[in-house]
């Protein structure tokens, strides 16, 4: 096959692919020959149908197909040759578009090529990490919220009145046209007074109500009610209170350390120290890899394919447009221009993105299988009982796979240039911390 260049201007490229009639015919031929020992036509034994017979038959189709498998090998040689990379699918057209047989076939191919991305000295790279220490006040702070979600209830004054988020001890029975009805009715049963556990407007008409007190509770089940016979319908619950108690924090002793999985206090205390500090060190290294990114995006430059940006301008902007706009769901809208703003944000994204690449796989930075599987079954999880159906899918899928792969791959990369680069830790407050994580969504 002839191929010429037809077009050499910055990253954009074109070549004219020629396959003359002898090539393509000698293809088919050879593909017919191939064949001819297994065809079996009426009026012939098997493997001796002629080959002119063969060729009315079948020419016609084994033509596009060696007219691809051409074109297709042409490509993959020259890229082999020039060591391009297209930035995206090459544009590949058939010129002569009124093709007879017999008459060469004329292709166009076109894309935009990967630029050569400048070596970086990763060790002349300084980033800043904020540590955070969990201190005194940090745990006391956590414990304090555990002992609330371990809260009891003790007895208020025998006159006092139920507030909302008080314990209320109940007898109810529940009627429909005056009849009590199955599952309405119960002794000594503890709510909570602003819990939502019970049909909607019932426990607010509790509130003010003391030890002792007798109270006729009107409410109507929902539409929606589980249990047909009730939904939509007007009910009343006769009620007995028959204690009135207020919340309680649990004391924040070893007891209470016990019911949160720990042998003592000071146990549960190291617990939420550890915790605290790898949560402080995750908001760390999304600061961290942020500063990384903009001393990167200062240290290089180079030529992008505007194809790249352009698509990547797109998608920023039609995501930005649906942030703003979550009542559409689906994609059903006009046209969104990307705007300036979009378009340099989307020459950042695609100049790093290529950086990470060309850095990663020089560093030989691979994925595992083992990562990939974790990260499908941490996204599985949002779909509780079709687990096995969503893993399934992504194993099939190559792109959701190149997606969960995406990031993974991005994060390994990150920590490479991490470790080679010169870290300067700077001690932080909690406070601080949070301040440079919200900075980041401001951005």
């Amino acid at each position: 096959m002839q191929v010429t260049e037809t077009l050499n201007e910055g990253l954009k490229r074109a070549y004219e692919l020629v396959l003359t009639a002898e090539e393509l015919d000698a293809k088919v031929n050879s593909k017919l020959k191939e064949a001819q020992p297994e065809i079996e036509m009426k009026g012939f034994r098997k493997g001796k149908v002629p080959m002119p017979l063969l060729k009315k038959q079948y020419g016609q189709r084994l033509m596009g197909e060696s007219m691809q498998e051409a074109i297709d090998d042409a490509m993959s040689k020259h890229f082999e040759a020039s060591g391009d990379r297209p930035a995206l699918q090459p544009q590949v057209k058939m010129t002569n578009d009124d093709w007879k047989e017999g008459e060469d076939v004329a292709v166009v191919m076109s894309y935009e090529k990967l630029p050569e991305v400048p070596e970086l000295d990763l060790s002349g790279v300084a980033i800043e990490k904020l540590v955070v220490k969990a201190d005194d006040a940090a745990v006391d702070e956590a414990l304090a919220s555990l002992a609330k979600t371990a809260q009891d209830f003790n007895d208020r004054a025998a006159d006092a009145e139920a507030q909302d988020g008080d314990q209320v001890v109940i007898d109810f029975v529940g009627k429909v046209d005056g009849e009590a009805f199955d599952g309405g009715t119960a002794e000594d049963y503890p709510l909570v007074i602003g819990s939502g556990s019970f049909i909607p407007g019932f426990e607010e008409q509790l509130v003010g109500v003391k030890a002792g007190d007798e109270k006729a509770v009107e409410v109507s089940f929902p539409e929606e009610y589980g249990a047909e016979n009730l939904a939509g319908k007007a009910a009343v619950f006769d009620v007995t209170v028959k204690a009135v108690k207020e919340p309680v924090d649990a004391a924040i002793d070893d007891e209470m350390a016990k019911k949160f999985g720990a042998e003592d206090l000071a146990g549960l205390k190291a617990q939420i120290s550890e915790r605290l500090e790898a949560e402080y060190a995750g908001a760390a290294r999304q600061v961290m890899k942020r500063g990384l990114l903009d001393e990167l995006d200062k240290l290089v430059s180079f030529e992008l394919p505007p194809a790249l940006v352009e698509a990547e301008a797109g998608q920023i902007a039609h995501q930005l447009w649906h942030e703003e706009h979550p009542e559409v769901q689906d994609h059903n809208h006009d046209s969104i221009e990307p705007t300036d703003e979009h378009k340099t944000l989307a020459e950042r994204r695609v100049r790093l993105g290529l950086l990470l690449a060309e850095i990663g796989q020089k560093a030989e930075v691979e994925v595992t299988d083992a990562e990939m599987t974790q990260a499908i079954i941490s996204q599985a999880r949002q779909y509780p009982g079709q687990e096995r159906a969503f893993f399934d899918f992504v194993r099939q899928n190559q792109q959701m796979q190149q997606q969960l792969r995406a990031p993974i791959f991005e994060d390994k990369v990150i920590d490479h240039i991490a470790a080679q680069a010169t870290v300067t830790e700077k001690e932080v407050t909690k406070d601080e911390l949070q301040a440079a994580v919200e900075a980041l969504d401001e951005e």
